[in-house]
């Protein structure tokens, strides 16, 4: 073989790599990474996902195969809640690693339904990861602060923001517009009714593009994906796989062209609800798979942890149907319910070589204790006012796990809801705000973990016991005023 038949072999060799490359450049190349000895941190949030909609976690209507490969090759766990029942408060004690008792951002709105936003004098993951010299980035939904205000994610610790600031504006998977840091992006193409630009898709290369920027750094990377909050829509391809196949379907009539809230909060029409939620959670499966793929192709698994989980519970809206699908798995209630089924969430970690693979755990944690863990693996002193627990030595195996002693949630809408949880003792108080009204529950989930008997007469001690604790589980909040007491 000639030396110049070999050097047009190199060269075409390289232009396929090239012009295969999802955004068309050369750093797609499978070049090893130049390893950090700090371990990058993935954290990929999905959108009203429930405990049942994984085929890890006993989905049986459809698969979700890369996202299983994350349990598979690291740990489930079984008894993982979620920050509250609805988005922005949920992410604030996230982000905070702080419960909805402290976190600054309590409800979706405040109590003048004005939006809130996270203020400068809260310390959050992104600016715990800057500490330890790492890139932050986060690309998809925020709603916890306008851009130029003190809750904009570039004033939070994040150096690159892609995609949704307004929680309203994130219901529109074809929208007008996106973010990026300061920068409004149109998308004209989506103008005025057109659905060209799928806004998971566009948000998901911006993921793609910041592990290949830096991959020969130590790098924190926060995903909080639309998928699957309503509206329910896909693109075609991933509709075709599904269509006819979840009959009878169930239609829903949103929002259209020429309606005040369409691209601005409200749900388009969806003929194919049930074919729509399984291609947009088939979509996220791929998205993840991808993820994979790049950390692989870099030589990154064994020194990236990933982490996925939801926000909340499965929601009922734009058509959504949890009950055909058994979102929630063996438990009741749905988002905004702080029964089981709208706080208790999937949550799975790989990180190979310090995770053994196909663990499973029955510890139990929540979004505040994701703080301190991450704290404790890139070595920085988690913030005093944290109630959050690490799980690291669950993840490892090593040491000695700590336990809490118990878990609160408050939720500001529908009347005013709380809920603690003490071992397996589940107290849940709904219309908090009404004594006429106000209803209170005491569950054994050990016994019943579907929360269907309550046992709060027979168990007065129980009872008296949660309600003190509730009383001192929260401190005031001049935005989201709430009852001090629950007698």
């Amino acid at each position: 073989m000639s030396v110049l038949f070999k050097i047009k072999i190199r060269w075409l060799l390289f232009i396929l790599l090239l012009v295969s490359s999802p955004d068309g450049v050369a750093a797609q190349a499978p070049v090893p990474a130049k390893t950090s000895h700090k371990p990058n941190i993935i954290y990929i949030l999905a959108d009203d996902m429930g405990y049942g909609d994984l085929s890890c976690y006993g989905q049986q209507r459809f698969r979700t195969p890369n996202i299983d490969r994350i349990a598979r090759e690291g740990m489930l766990f079984t008894q993982h809640y979620a920050g509250t029942a609805v988005c922005a408060p949920s992410r604030s004690s996230l982000m905070t690693g702080q419960h909805t008792g402290y976190t600054p951002i309590r409800g979706n709105s405040t109590g003048n339904k004005k939006p809130a936003f996270m203020p400068d004098s809260v310390t959050t993951i992104a600016e715990i990861m800057k500490q330890a010299g790492y890139a932050t980035g986060a690309f998809g939904k925020w709603g916890l602060g306008a851009v130029g205000s003190e809750g904009d994610p570039n004033r939070q610790g994040f150096d690159e923001f892609y995609g949704y600031i307004s929680q309203g504006l994130a219901h529109s998977y074809y929208p007008d517009f996106l973010w990026h840091n300061q920068q409004k992006v149109l998308l004209e193409k989506n103008y005025p009714d057109k659905k060209v630009d799928y806004a998971p898709e566009l948000i998901h290369q911006q993921v793609l593009h910041f592990i290949d920027e830096n991959r020969d750094k130590p790098f924190f990377l926060y995903y909080p994906t639309i998928i699957p909050h309503a509206e329910l829509v896909a693109p075609e391809a991933y509709m075709a796989q599904f269509r006819g196949k979840f009959l009878p379907e169930k239609s829903f009539k949103g929002a259209k062209y020429g309606d005040h809230n369409y691209k601005r909060g409200g749900f388009e029409s969806q003929p194919e609800a049930h074919a729509a939620f399984a291609a947009m959670i088939t979509l996220l499966d791929h998205q993840v798979g991808e993820i994979l793929d790049r950390l692989k192709q870099y030589g990154l698994e064994e020194n990236t942890l990933i982490i996925f989980s939801s926000d909340n519970g499965p929601h009922k809206e734009g058509g959504a149907d949890p009950d055909y699908f058994n979102s929630n798995g063996p438990y009741r209630g749905y988002k905004r319910d702080l029964c089981e089924g709208g706080i208790r969430e999937p949550m799975l970690a790989r990180w190979p070589g310090h995770i053994a693979p196909a663990s499973k755990t029955s510890h139990l944690s929540a979004f505040w204790d994701v703080m301190p863990t991450l704290a404790g693996i890139v070595k920085v002193k988690t913030p005093v006012n944290t109630q959050g627990i690490s799980f690291l030595p669950t993840l490892l195996g090593k040491g000695k796990q700590k336990e809490h002693d118990y878990l609160y949630w408050e939720f500001h809408e529908w009347g005013g809801r709380q809920a603690i949880r003490k071992g397996k003792w589940k107290y849940v108080v709904y219309n908090v705000l009404n004594k006429e009204k106000r209803k209170a529950e005491l569950f054994n989930l050990d016994k019943d973990p579907g929360e269907n008997e309550n046992i709060a007469a027979q168990h007065p001690e129980i009872v008296k016991e949660l309600q003190e604790l509730m009383e001192h589980s929260r401190v005031p909040s001049p935005q989201f005023p709430f009852v001090e007491t629950i007698k």
